[in-house]
């Protein structure tokens, strides 16, 4: 059975992730033209580096850590036989922290900084500003943004993510919102004969399109759902 898994904020929130997005359609605070566009960075990089320096500091404050809708997905792919792959919208690492191995993280991740010049991605745990010089030229500073996916670019793999969905026996979205393109696509990818699974709070525009929605907390159910997998 070919496995294909996407995952949103509402698994994070469970973690304390806050996700970006609130009810007025701000970014915590921000209008996302104000930090999360290419157009931003260009204008006012100083507020763009402190938006994401603010939450990369918090990502890595002790209470943040991989919950047991991460642990189980993790533990679910060691012992899976077949293809399976991850692809996940959150910038926050916490599946590979919980284990996970084949990962996509279609949106970047916000503890890599990467090289406006050459693309080159770079692990990266500290602030970010105009001042950060290169690590691999000390006299190039200010050549680093967050490895984020901004609106108007493209997310990575998209190529991965559609072969993966032309083959999925399985594809499972766990607390994806299903407004953010093209994300909410996926499960339109995949073939006629696959079995489509949402796991989410409340019900999402793509809900009527899954064979099955599950409605409760990714830290319940994800761990509940894979095992039903495997009796």
């Amino acid at each position: 059975m070919k496995v294909l898994v996407l995952t949103g904020a509402g698994i994070s929130a469970e973690s304390g992730v806050p996700t970006f997005r609130d009810a007025n359609g701000l970014w915590e605070g921000h209008r996302f033209e104000d930090v999360a566009t290419p157009e931003a960075f260009r204008s006012n990089p100083a507020l763009v580096h402190q938006f994401y320096n603010e939450r990369r500091r918090r990502l890595q404050e002790p209470d943040i850590q991989p919950n047991a809708a991460h642990i189980a997905l993790a533990e679910f792919e060691k012992k899976h036989d077949d293809d399976f792959l991850l692809v996940t919208q959150n910038i926050d690492g916490l599946h590979k922290r919980a284990g996970s191995q084949n990962v996509l993280a279609m949106h970047g991740e916000l503890l890599k900084a990467r090289c406006v010049d050459t693309g080159s991605i770079f692990d990266w745990t500290g602030d970010l500003d105009a001042s950060t010089p290169h690590p691999l030229n000390p006299n190039a500073v200010g050549r680093l943004r967050p490895h984020v996916v901004w609106f108007g670019e493209m997310p990575i793999g998209l190529e991965q993510i559609e072969a993966a969905a032309a083959k999925a026996d399985l594809f499972i979205a766990i607390g994806t919102s299903a407004v953010v393109y093209p994300a909410a696509s996926i499960v339109q990818w995949t073939q006629p004969t696959c079995r489509r699974i949402e796991i989410n709070l409340d019900a999402t525009p793509s809900s009527p399109i899954f064979d099955e929605s599950i409605r409760g907390k990714a830290t319940v159910e994800v761990g509940k759902f894979l095992k039903s997998l495997t009796l």
